[in-house]
Order: C-alpha cells, then structure tokens, then sequence
C-alpha cells in the first residue's frame, strides 16, 4: 500500500510537489535509468519487478489542434481513435515531442501526467481502475509514482476511457 508523503524531499519534481501539496498518499521508486533501453515504460517495469499492466506511460497527443495527455500500460499502444473519441474530437495524432517536453516541462521518457507547467486534458486508461495502485513518471527517467488509479484520475481531472489496446 502507498504511504502518504509528509514532507516534500530534496531533488523532488512538480509532480510529487503537487502530490504533496494535495496530501495523496504516494510512494517514490527510483531506479538507474539506461538510456540505451529501447523502451522507458518496459525498462521502469522491469527495474521495480512491476507487472507491465501496472507500469503506466503518459504520452502526449495532439486532438484537433489541442495537446491531449493519454495515460495508458506500457504493455500496450495508445489509441489514437479511441483517445480523440474520448475528449469529444475528431482526429488524434502524436504531438511533436519538442513540443510535448515545452507545454509539459519535462522531458520525453519522464513526463508526468501530474504537475505540468501547463496543465493538459487528460484521459486515463480504463484499465488502471482494475489495479489497487499503478505507477507513473515522476517527472524524470528513472523516478516514478505509484498511487490509486482514483487519485491520479482526481488530480488530474482525467477521463476513464478505453484509449489503450494490446
């Protein structure tokens, strides 16, 4: 079970900032990040023993003309019909990654879906509603965030939708 975070520790991120300020129980898991992992979301899972399913990557997408937070498993692929169907668009594309890291402030492989500089819409996975916890970036490679699925979705004014598939 997550532990509530009292105090906010040297070297956190905005993420556990606003997890902090908002009293939500987290806990942090750090891990040595290899950048010549093909894959961050898979390397996270691998390094916390954490099943696939449970590990939660956050991409950024651009839903007709407006940048879309999509926090979906690293088990699987985001949705891209699924997620513009979500927010009420018509088309989704991928957003250009310089672009994500400057409307976010963090960079590709550790954005957060929480503490953002500007804060996105954001659609949750359905699927994190079947984990107790799930976990996600903590806003830097090789830290992340494991929390209930409820407050991440709270937080984060998130929708629930079915944006991820296998």
């Amino acid at each position: 079970m997550a532990k509530k975070a009292k105090k906010q520790q040297p070297g956190g991120t905005p993420a556990t900032v606003a997890l902090t300020a908002a009293d939500v129980p987290y806990t942090v898991h750090s891990y040595d990040h290899d950048p010549a992992h093909p894959s961050y979301g898979e390397e996270a899972a691998e390094a916390m023993g954490v099943p696939p399913e449970r590990v939660f990557k956050t991409l950024v997408a651009d839903v007709d003309g407006a940048l879309t937070v999509a926090v979906v498993p690293v088990a699987g692929k985001l949705d891209l019909k699924a997620l513009a169907a979500a927010v009420g668009g018509k088309r989704a594309a991928m957003a250009d990654p310089a672009l994500a890291e400057r409307t976010t402030g963090y960079v590709r492989g550790g954005i957060s879906p929480l503490g953002q500089r500007k804060r996105l819409r954001t659609v949750l996975d359905d699927s994190a509603t079947g984990h107790p916890t799930i976990c996600v970036s903590a806003g830097r490679r090789g830290l992340e965030i494991e929390l209930a699925p409820t407050d991440l979705a709270t937080l984060t004014d998130a929708v629930l939708a079915p944006v991820g598939r296998a």
